[in-house]
């Protein structure tokens, strides 16, 4: 009964795992996706000179 119960909560962990890579994952594509549109994507600053989204 023991072994079972811990192939059980193996699986259980294992799997809830894989959904929080996978969220992590797609979290990183669309972070990357705005950060590559702002970088190409640069508003003027008042001055007319080449300013920046962030401020780094």
């Amino acid at each position: 009964m023991v072994p079972l119960l811990l192939v059980l909560l193996l699986a259980l962990l294992l799997f809830g795992a894989g959904f929080a890579l996978k969220a992590l994952w797609w979290i990183a594509v669309i972070v990357l996706v705005i950060w590559l549109l702002g970088f190409f994507v640069r508003p003027a600053r008042g001055g007319g000179g080449r300013g920046r989204w962030y401020r780094w």
